[in-house]
């Protein structure tokens, strides 16, 4: 048996939208995907983008991030995260993370921001790893504290909670989803930038589409460019696939659940494995597990029998261009160095069949008795 680490779902509500789409409905996909997603998420505002990475970067246009401003994040975070701050000559600052979530620490995150108060600090970009939040009410009094920005990265978080609160509706100034991130990718790729702050979003809105501006009353080809955008805009198919992914993902998200608990019951005190912690609202959008040693071996092992695996994230000062742009050592961050030579992310999808969670199971396991 094969199991593969990721399969799309394809509907039968994602072929309507799409033939609607194909048939030349007069539906603006796109616009119907933005208030549908708000209403999701109970957020007041949502703009859709060509991809997750896209809504990133839009979202450091809406803060009007420049030259020399400082932008803190976890070391456990995909490239994408330093990658926008770079692209504006800003500078990533790394933290360490918590050896039991994978998440940014937030004590040491405050430690940096008490000692440096006064140094162009813009933003903390907090990625959700594996959907699992971090306390936000002490992340969202910190930013208070210190005057600076929170910027959510939720390309893991699509539907995940927080005290009852979905993700996106919490307190972020911005929050960023992936509808086809790493390790996860779709037929259709596509982000979307939420915000309460009318004032962040009609800029955004703004830089999205070249910074064009047009007067209702005057021809449609007629335009003017009042600042330096881009163009981030969703496709009105790949709007039309995602909309029936968003309204089928809590189902989605129910179905991980009984995979998870499949899981966790058979995991569970097998020796050199360690299953997720959980907070009770740990949604599982991906399940890592801990391997005591030889991670990489363990991996060989398990791809000989089918069954894929997943690594979340390979710690960014590990990576050439910041290691050398930077000059960091591989000890400077320790946490993140061992959870990373043990961590690995199971198969864990909604059309997952029980017998390929009970493969993967007896795999594991059967791997795991081999290690001394």
């Amino acid at each position: 048996m094969k199991v593969a680490f990721w399969k799309y779902e394809s509907s039968r509500e994602a072929h309507s939208n799409v033939s609607d789409v194909l048939d030349g409905e007069s539906i603006d996909q796109v616009k119907e995907l933005e208030e549908e997603f708000a209403s999701y998420v109970d957020a007041e505002y949502a703009l859709a983008s060509s991809h997750g990475t896209a809504a990133l970067h839009l979202a450091m246009l809406a803060l009007d991030l420049k030259r020399g401003d400082k932008v803190v994040c976890s070391v456990n975070a995909h490239p994408s995260v330093p990658e926008v701050v770079r692209h504006f000559d800003a500078e990533p600052v790394f933290i360490d993370i918590d050896a039991q979530t994978y998440n940014i620490n937030l004590d040491k995150l405050e430690a940096y921001l008490e000692d440096n108060k006064a140094k162009k600090l813009k933003a903390v970009i907090v990625t959700h790893v594996a959907g699992l939040c971090v306390d936000l009410n002490r992340l969202y009094s910190m930013a208070t504290i210190y005057d600076v920005k929170i910027v959510e990265d939720a390309s893991e978080a699509l539907g995940a909670t927080y005290k009852g609160k979905k993700i996106g509706s919490t307190g972020a100034d911005i929050t960023c989803f992936n509808f086809s991130s790493h390790l996860k990718k779709d037929v259709c790729n596509g982000g979307m930038l939420v915000s309460n702050s009318e004032e962040i979003i009609t800029r955004a809105r703004l830089l999205s589409s070249h910074a064009m501006v047009r007067d209702e009353d005057s021809l449609e080809y007629v335009y003017d460019v009042t600042d330096i955008g881009f163009d981030y805009s969703m496709s009105q198919l790949d709007a039309a696939y995602i909309r029936a992914k968003v309204g089928e993902q809590d189902a989605n998200l129910e179905r991980i659940q009984e995979i998870a608990q499949m899981y966790n019951k058979a995991l569970d005190g097998v020796s050199h494995i360690s299953i997720p912690k959980t907070n009770g609202e740990h949604p599982y959008s991906l399940y890592i597990i801990k391997v005591d040693k030889n991670r990489d071996s363990f991996a060989l092992e398990l791809k000989k029998h089918g069954v894929e695996v997943g690594l979340h994230y390979i710690p960014l000062h590990f990576l050439s261009y910041y290691k050398h742009k930077y000059l960091l050592k591989v000890n400077n961050f320790p946490v993140a160095l061992t959870t990373y030579q043990q961590v690995m992310s199971l198969p864990i999808y909604p059309s997952m069949q029980n017998k390929e969670v009970q493969y993967v199971i007896d795999k594991v396991k059967a791997v795991a008795a081999t290690r001394v």
